[in-house]
């Protein structure tokens, strides 16, 4: 056998076995799976025990945010001369006036006014305490149902934790079942689907927590704004008549 014979030989096994190399990782290739799940799979992995519940707790919360910062807003909008024209009205004795100034407002600060205006003639003291009782009133108005956005906070992640504890004993469960013959699949199949209530809790809770605490910083600072007002509205009633 030639040299050359035999080059031909070797380099048709070379061809050979990149070819069948080749086909091999192809075949491997197509056989391997390479799932992709979609995010409505992966929440419904979490079963709807676990799952429906903080649907609604998320659906409460976005509910309670939006009203709650829209009746913020609104509140929060006082226009510049608002005090302004009430001094004017109250030193030109036209009281029926400012009442009526005041009641086309429908602001927490409107509503102060009106009873503080309501009660002149009257010591300041009980004008002054009519005031804050209004002022509180007021308040408890603003904070109503903003309690719940820190419960669904502090409760959400717990459910979803208490989904994954679920899941974990329905794993051991499956394993133990199998006897020796566990599979790898089985195992995390099952512990990946526990940990999808536990993200589910996690974000619903950061979301609740968030909006909680914006809506917190928001009535503070309407707060501050009554308080100002209150304490301007005091103020005018001790100052002499032009």
């Amino acid at each position: 056998m030639s040299l050359k014979s035999f080059a031909g030989i070797e380099d048709a096994g070379i061809v050979t076995g990149d070819y069948a190399d080749t086909t091999g990782v192809a075949m491997a290739t197509e056989g391997t799976p390479g799932e992709m799940l979609s995010w409505f799979e992966l929440i419904m992995s979490g079963g709807w025990a676990i799952m429906l519940p903080l649907a609604i707790m998320l659906a409460i919360a976005i509910v309670i945010f939006v009203e709650r910062l829209l009746m913020i807003n609104r509140g929060s909008k006082e226009e510049g001369n608002f005090m302004h024209n009430i001094r004017d009205l109250i030193h030109d004795g036209k009281i029926d006036a400012a009442l009526a100034l005041c009641r086309g407002k429908e602001t927490p600060i409107s509503r102060m006014v009106e009873k503080g205006i309501a009660r002149l003639g009257r010591p300041l003291g009980d004008v002054n305490a009519a005031i804050e009782n209004i002022g509180k009133l007021e308040v408890s108005k603003l904070e109503k149902n903003v309690a719940a956005l820190a419960t669904i906070s502090g409760s959400a992640p717990m459910i979803g934790f208490l989904g994954t504890v679920i899941g974990m004993v329905r794993v051991f469960f499956d394993i133990s079942s199998q006897g020796n013959q566990i599979e790898i699949g089985l195992m995390s199949t099952g512990m990946y689907q526990a940990m999808v209530t536990t993200i589910a809790g996690l974000i619903v809770g950061i979301i609740a927590f968030i909006a909680y605490n914006f809506l917190v910083a928001r009535i503070e600072k309407l707060i501050y704004i009554m308080e100002a007002k209150a304490t301007e509205f005091m103020d005018l009633l001790h100052e002499p008549a032009a």
